[in-house]
């Protein structure tokens, strides 16, 4: 026997969110979202998939063509109440006035839900009270949604009273600015308009769950292996005869950062595509710094650890290896070891930070007979930058309803920025530690049992701060 695919029917008027709705739901920014009436003439199915099986879908319809004599002929009805639906399809598909009543109401033939769409900050009309009767009338399981699209909430209180006497469930929801928990919240209380519906959509909600679960497992890995490649970068030119050293290290250099550049975008085109979005660019960030080059100085200001952060970041760094050297000296060195080290990695980390940018400071530059070699990087705020960069990035994608569709908004963001932007900023002075042991173990330590051991804690610290963005309530 085929599993019971649950769907629902999303029924309102045209410029009043029902398509927001149905593409926030169904993840889906292929909806065609358009003000014009009469725009969506045909049912329109979108199957919302996870592991390649479908486990619900949204029917995108016509609006009501005739409510009040559709309502009218249903009032005198004298047939079974469960053949309503299918006796008036049969009495009114061949007349032209009703096509699209009976084209919205073939999904509940077949035994879909109603999710109903009104946009709360208008009056209501008596049209709309037509068309709520039809669709009690229906008996089909049915929920009221109250587009929040704006502030304007004078209407609210009276939209609320009418839903009571027709729906089984009203719900607020803004779909343009619906986050992950409120998609999910938005799901689970579907299951309260109708007992029938709750063991199937239990399923449907679960499955949504671990799907998210695997997609941020998903980035995880993407930004570990972006900061791997990133970080760990080597690459040589022969030094002929004659040559400018300066020259080569500067194209090294060039080569490097067209590298990293293309690697941060590939790695945000393929998060990006986990979370589905397809209109979505990425040339208009949710904040201006993602505009900003990824060598650009503001960058650099904005993003990361701050200066002392920084010095602390080296300091514990140092410090852990000079308390491995007094481990080694049986405890005898009086802890002489550990200051050095953490005097050193707090120097070497104050003295990195100047002049941050030039090849000889990011890049570690060598010359061996007769080539040069860049590479890996030296100054550990490229790790805390390109981890910013990403989690503002992913902060956007996870954030940016697909219903929404006001791109061209994002251009003109507020230049007035506050010292440090990142999240990285916020991590606590062992999180760092941990940043800071994974970092010079990319550079000595390739393939060890060390560097798997660093890269497993830092891939835990990712992930809870993943976990805390895509509960942040969105702010655009």
């Amino acid at each position: 026997m085929a599993e019971h695919i649950p769907e629902f029917a999303v029924v309102g008027h045209p410029n009043e969110g029902k398509s927001s709705v149905l593409s926030t739901l169904a993840e889906d920014d292929s909806v065609r979202i358009s003000p014009m009436p009469g725009e969506t003439r045909e049912c329109q199915t979108f199957p919302v998939r996870v592991d390649g099986r479908e486990i619900i879908r949204f029917t995108d319809t016509p609006g009501f063509q005739n409510p009040q004599k559709s309502l009218q002929w249903m009032q005198g009805y004298q047939g079974d109440d469960g053949d309503l639906i299918a006796d008036f399809i049969a009495a009114h598909k061949d007349e032209s006035d009703f096509k699209d009543d009976c084209r919205l109401l073939m999904p509940l033939l077949r035994g879909a839900g109603i999710i109903f769409v009104v946009d709360g900050s208008r009056p209501l009309r008596n049209m709309d009270k037509a068309e709520m009767e039809i669709l009690r009338l229906t008996g089909c399981p049915r929920m009221a949604i109250i587009n929040c699209k704006d502030t304007e909430t004078a209407w609210l209180g009276r939209w609320q009273s009418e839903f009571r006497k027709h729906f089984n469930s009203i719900r607020l929801f803004n779909s343009c600015k619906a986050t992950y928990g409120e998609r999910i919240e938005l799901l689970e209380s579907l299951k309260g308009i109708d007992q029938g519906l709750q063991p199937v959509l239990d399923k449907v909600v679960k499955a949504f769950k671990e799907d998210w679960k695997q997609r941020n497992a998903q980035v995880v890995e993407l930004l570990l292996d972006l900061i791997a490649e990133g970080l760990g970068y080597t690459r040589s030119l022969p030094l002929k005869t004659g040559e400018d050293e300066k020259q080569v290290k500067q194209k090294l250099h060039k080569q490097y950062e067209h590298f990293l550049r293309r690697r941060e975008e590939r790695c945000q085109k393929e998060i990006r595509a986990l979370y589905k979005h397809n209109i979505f660019n990425l040339e208009l960030p949710s904040h201006p710094i993602l505009q900003e080059d990824l060598f650009a100085e503001k960058t650099w200001e904005f993003l990361g650890l701050s200066t002392s952060q920084l010095v602390m970041a080296g300091a514990l760094s140092g410090a852990a290896i000079g308390a491995g050297i007094d481990v080694a000296a049986a405890g005898l060195s009086f802890g002489v070891f550990s200051t050095i080290g953490g005097f050193m990695g707090a120097a070497g980390t104050a003295l990195k930070g100047k002049d941050f940018l030039s090849g000889t400071r990011l890049l570690g530059v060598r010359l061996d007979t007769q080539q040069v070699t860049v590479g890996p990087v030296k100054n550990i705020q490229l790790l805390f930058v390109l981890l910013d960069r990403q989690f503002l990035f992913y902060s956007h994608v996870v954030n940016w309803a697909h219903g929404r569709r006001d791109y061209g908004s994002l251009v003109d963001g507020d230049e007035t920025l506050p010292a440090k932007l990142g999240y990285t900023a916020e991590w606590s002075r062992q999180d760092r530690r941990i940043c800071s042991r994974f970092f010079e173990a990319l550079q000595r330590e390739r393939n060890s049992e060390l560097l798997l051991e660093l890269r497993a804690e830092v891939a835990a610290l990712i992930q809870r701060t993943l976990q805390k963005i895509s509960l942040e309530k969105t702010k655009m």
